[in-house]
């Protein structure tokens, strides 16, 4: 049993969870680890979830405080939590077309997260069709580099206080359709969603969060807008209509972290996760639900 506690200015939290086991899976020289939730009653050819941690983070993270392994339970699909490698700085983070690493260094995590994929399917009967990511921060941006990458392997992929990396906004072109959910905090001063984040390091680079989401609705030739708020503080817009969905939301008030979350570990601090109209698992989960029930607007062109 492991016992976390998590203070930070709004007071402390302590839960006492089973300590998960990390896994270790070769990719490309390298010994790289995971944190598997695998339901008890988990059907046969269930859908599979990689949840994507932020920079500075480990698996453990989300792990702990996400919620996504108890709508793993009641929804039947297995959960998965890679770690990330660390850049030059010595942190952990996911390789979403940057420039972290010495040059000559790069880690090819679109590598690693296609092979890992590829392997549970194998190993545990989940389904390829059914395979999707979610990530926070640094990990939604390693999404919609999926998204350009490897639009085969993932039938959708969902970003909590992420945007897309600058030099992926420079290759867009090169996207095929493919369901995205964005989440943003409208105070966000790390992922700022009026693009003004800095291109050192090549985190920078993308436009103000509408010009995402609208190029993306474009690229999946969305021709239906559904806007509707969620009181107290959220404001969410559906594009449908096409070859595949776009959903956006936009918590007021909210900045870097994950709605509903129990606490939140980014960077250095450690903050609770305030009260929102929205959980962002539960959203994630109805996003990938609503994909898998009309799959026609959810395959790659």
């Amino acid at each position: 049993v492991v016992v976390l506690a998590l203070s930070g200015s709004v007071g402390a939290y302590v839960y006492t969870q089973i300590n998960p086991e990390m896994a270790t899976f070769a990719h490309d020289g390298m010994t790289r680890e995971y944190l598997l939730y695998l339901p008890e009653q988990l059907p046969e050819n269930a859908p599979l979830v990689f949840v994507l941690h932020g920079y500075k983070m480990r698996a453990r993270d989300l792990y702990f405080y996400s919620g996504m392994n108890g709508i793993a339970d009641r929804e039947g699909f297995a959960v998965v939590y890679p770690q990330g490698s660390l850049d030059d700085q010595s942190a952990t983070h996911w390789n979403a077309n940057l420039n972290v690493r010495p040059e000559g260094d790069e880690i090819d995590d679109v590598g690693f997260l296609t092979a890992l994929a590829a392997d549970l399917q194998k190993r545990h009967g989940l389904d390829p069709e059914r395979t999707f990511s979610a990530g926070l921060s640094n990990g939604g941006f390693m999404g919609y580099h999926l998204a350009l990458e490897v639009p085969e392997a993932f039938a959708a992929v969902a970003s909590v206080v992420g945007t897309m990396s600058g030099d992926d906004w420079a290759q867009r072109d090169t996207a095929t359709p493919k369901p995205v959910l964005q989440i943003s905090g409208t105070v966000d001063e790390t992922v700022p969603i009026d693009g003004s984040m800095g291109p050192d390091r090549g985190w920078g680079g993308a436009p103000h969060m509408d010009e995402v989401m609208a190029f993306w609705a474009e690229a999946n030739g969305c021709t239906t807008e559904e806007a509707v708020r969620l009181e107290p503080d959220t404001a969410m817009v559906r594009h449908s209509g096409g070859k595949a969905l776009v959903w956006d939301y936009r918590v007021e008030g909210f900045g870097h972290n994950w709605p509903g979350g129990r606490a939140a570990v980014l960077g250095y601090t450690v903050a609770e996760a305030p009260p929102t109209a929205i959980d962002a698992s539960e959203v994630i989960w109805e996003f990938f639900s609503t994909v898998m029930e009309n799959p026609g607007a959810a395959a790659s062109q």
